[in-house]
């Protein structure tokens, strides 16, 4: 610590450097010794610094310079903001868990995005511009017309301009599946998916006595005379798509196809739950089937995967007034409301185009992943290299269950086919999801330990963990 000097401010023990001509640039040099009396405990965590100017003022520096270091220090995780009240020695960060989580589709965080600054400046232009009685009280209409006009933004690239009022604000896209189930089908009645298809429709059916029958799908989706063949058969009230980097398979639905589902759909005046989460993430998605059939389709866009799942708000947009009621009234008998204090920030980033600029930067990191992903995977990736997940087709010596297993053993989650099946037998694959592990470092490490076990057989790995 000789090259050290202690100096006292509010009574809080601050430690600054006698600045070196020839050490490095000043900024590091300052955050280099905060690091160093954290090490050696002259700060401990919750002690308080001084204010930029009054250290630029104490090390006979410019005030950029202070800036710089403690922008430095935050990004080491040795500092954090606290609005007005100032900035303190952070504490330590703790690994809760030492599972490298694969299993969780959650959006990936974005390098150069300060999102607990995004996160503190969007709440304080919420509370500086709303009424906060409105933010603590209940909102029965689907959104507040502020809500509506951002969701209209939302999904403007999908379809142009809309008329805010057939759009309506949900808590999350789970939320709006079963909302729409209930809605627009009776119990016993039929929902055609795909073999491979999101959970959360598969809960959703049975808790509500629906059936669910999976229509069979190529490399392109759902197969336009096997849906024409299970219409003429079933009747089904309902049709579930996910055709834009569809869960778990990642594959995306061509134009063409889309166009014959739309057709056959009105053909045999069936309509469509187009759930539709990935399509601001993909790289030239085709249009919606809502564009083709809008009468027919009922759209669902969530931001969910787009930008942060703590944002339970999904736009649904519903064309027809009486349809649009009959949803929300199955909507309020189970969630009354989104959140208003949710609904509002998610509100206030996309008007402001704090939205926009987050879902550039997690597609930009996603895009990254996937190019990791191919370089370690090697011959077994199969992504588009856009999207939040891959679907991972296993050798034959190793099935989607026993993997999982022998995954977790070795401290990696991971999650089989048998969790997407609509029908009775699945493919032998595993979802891969890229977004949910914070640290790329730890993502790699993840990636390298699966495909090491993906190269070994199950015979191997048990005679190992005997």
């Amino acid at each position: 610590m000789s090259q050290l000097k202690s100096i006292q401010d509010d009574s809080l023990p601050i430690w600054l450097p006698r600045l070196a001509m020839h050490g490095g640039p000043r900024f590091l040099q300052i955050a280099d010794a905060l690091q160093a009396a954290l090490a050696d405990g002259a700060l401990k965590p919750g002690d308080r610094l001084p204010p930029q100017r009054q250290l630029a003022a104490q090390l006979d520096v410019d005030l950029t310079t202070i800036t710089r270091a403690y922008d430095e220090a935050k990004r080491r995780n040795l500092l954090e903001g606290r609005g007005a009240r100032g900035t303190y020695v952070a504490a330590p960060k703790v690994e809760l868990s030492s599972i490298l989580d694969l299993s969780m589709n959650t959006p990936p965080p974005p390098a150069g995005v300060d999102f607990d600054d995004m996160l503190k400046q969007g709440l304080s232009q919420v509370l500086m511009r709303a009424d906060s009685e409105l933010l603590m009280t209940y909102h029965l209409a689907g959104g507040s017309d502020s809500d509506r006009q951002a969701g209209a933004k939302w999904l403007e690239p999908m379809f142009g301009r809309l008329d805010a009022q057939q759009v309506v604000v949900c808590p999350g896209a789970q939320a709006a599946i079963a909302a729409l189930i209930l809605a627009l089908t009776a119990p016993g009645d039929i929902i055609l998916a795909e073999p491979s298809s999101y959970p959360g429709l598969r809960a959703a059916a049975s808790q509500f006595g629906r059936r669910l029958i999976a229509v069979e799908a190529d490399q392109h989706g759902m197969l336009p005379e096997m849906l024409e063949q299970a219409c003429r058969q079933h009747q089904p009230a309902l049709v579930y798509l996910n055709p834009t980097l569809q869960n778990p398979t990642a594959t995306t639905m061509p134009e063409r196809r889309r166009k014959q589902l739309a057709s056959i759909a009105k053909r045999y005046k069936v309509r469509i739950i187009e759930d539709d989460p990935y399509w601001l993430l993909a790289d030239a998605p085709p249009p919606p089937i809502a564009t083709l059939a809008p009468e027919q389709v009922y759209y669902i866009s969530t931001l969910s995967k787009c930008l942060t799942p703590g944002l339970r708000v999904a736009f649904v947009l519903i064309r027809d007034l009486q349809e649009r009621e009959r949803f929300l009234v199955a909507l309020r008998s189970f969630a009354l409301m989104v959140a208003p204090l949710t609904a509002a920030l998610a509100t206030q980033w996309i008007l402001d185009g704090s939205a926009a600029g987050l879902m550039g930067g997690v597609r930009n990191e996603a895009r990254l992943r996937h190019r990791m992903a191919r370089d370690i995977l090697a011959g077994r990736y199969s992504g588009a290299g856009d999207g939040l997940h891959i679907w991972l087709e296993l050798p034959a010596y190793w099935n989607s269950s026993q993997l999982a297993r022998a995954a977790d053993s070795e401290g990696i989650a991971v999650t089989p086919a048998e969790a997407f099946a609509t029908a009775n037998d699945s493919v032998n694959a595993i979802r891969i999801c890229l977004g949910s592990i914070k640290d790329r470092a730890r993502l790699q490490a993840g990636l390298q330990r699966l495909s090491h076990l993906l190269a070994r057989r199950p015979e191997s790995f048990s005679a190992a963990v005997v």
